[in-house]
């Protein structure tokens, strides 16, 4: 097993966030964490890549204790893309790449032409090369989004914490940045609010509610109506989607809706309000 948490509990400005989280993520394995805001989603990925320490539990990595790594050896494992990004500093595109080579140099060391290689293909991977004289803070959302997965190639982790990877961004971006990542080869464990792409790219997807795991497997037996109800408190229909099979989550209104429409028609109502008789 590849990635694993034992237990984990973590404390914030005292008082407990996450309660003993146990799960674990195989190799080159694809997860997702949901689960409504608040729910200890990033804490659990700020935990894995060292913001925070664990209040009880152990983060286990190929069997070893995480936090008995050196940072240097962590970050050589783990990388990391968090949520829209902006540099205090005026970097290139190239440059912010370059960055995910720090793990692998001593300080003042100076890039090496294996290091520009690295960070050539990492550009060219993410499909980016006519970004890489730019610069970063000018980028749009999903563009920084494409910079940030190859400066985490750059690093050649074979661990990649997502969190929150494609909030804000248009159905175009969302759908692209999570096929790159999905194309990678390594083992992903990410924080994602949009369930139907969660059902559509991850193996397995764990599910929170309030600090705690609700419950965990493949996307067909997860997300239910009866789960999104307890971990969201929100009724959902579930249907089939008609290329992959996987689950497609329709929201449902709280109320029956009456009034016409804007464009001239009348709304839908309420799935939990009977057809009138014929």
């Amino acid at each position: 097993m590849s990635l694993r948490l034992d237990h984990l509990s973590v404390d914030l400005a005292g008082r407990r966030i996450v309660t003993g989280i146990a799960l674990a993520v195989g190799d080159q394995e694809f997860a997702g964490l949901v689960g409504p805001n608040g729910s200890g989603k990033s804490t659990i990925l700020k935990t894995i890549y060292r913001v925070h320490r664990p209040a009880a539990g152990r983060i286990l990595l190929d069997g070893t204790d995480l936090l008995a790594l050196r940072p240097r050896d962590a970050a050589r494992r783990i990388a990391v893309v968090a949520q829209e990004t902006t540099s205090e500093f005026d970097f290139t595109v190239r440059e912010m790449v370059m960055i995910g080579r720090t793990p692998h140099k001593r300080s003042f060391d100076r890039d090496t032409a294996a290091d520009r290689s690295i960070v050539d293909h990492a550009i060219e991977r993410v499909g980016c090369e006519q970004l890489a004289q730019r610069r970063f803070n000018t980028l749009s959302g999903g563009e920084k989004q494409l910079v940030l997965i190859a400066r985490a190639l750059a690093q050649e982790a074979d661990h990649l914490i997502l969190d929150e990877p494609t909030n804000h961004l248009d159905i175009h971006n969302q759908v692209e940045i999570l096929e790159i990542v999905a194309g990678l080869g390594v083992t992903v464990l990410a924080a994602l609010h949009d369930l139907s792409l969660a059902a559509l790219f991850c193996r397995t997807i764990h599910v929170l509610s309030a600090g705690q795991l609700v419950t965990a497997g493949p996307p067909g037996a997860v997300l239910t109506p009866e789960t999104i109800r307890r971990a969201y408190g929100a009724d959902v229909l579930v249907i089939e989607h008609p290329d992959t099979g996987t689950p497609h989550l329709i929201p449902r209104r709280v109320q029956p809706t009456t009034q016409d429409h804007p464009s001239g028609g009348t709304l839908a109502r309420s799935p939990a309000q009977p057809d009138p008789p014929a």
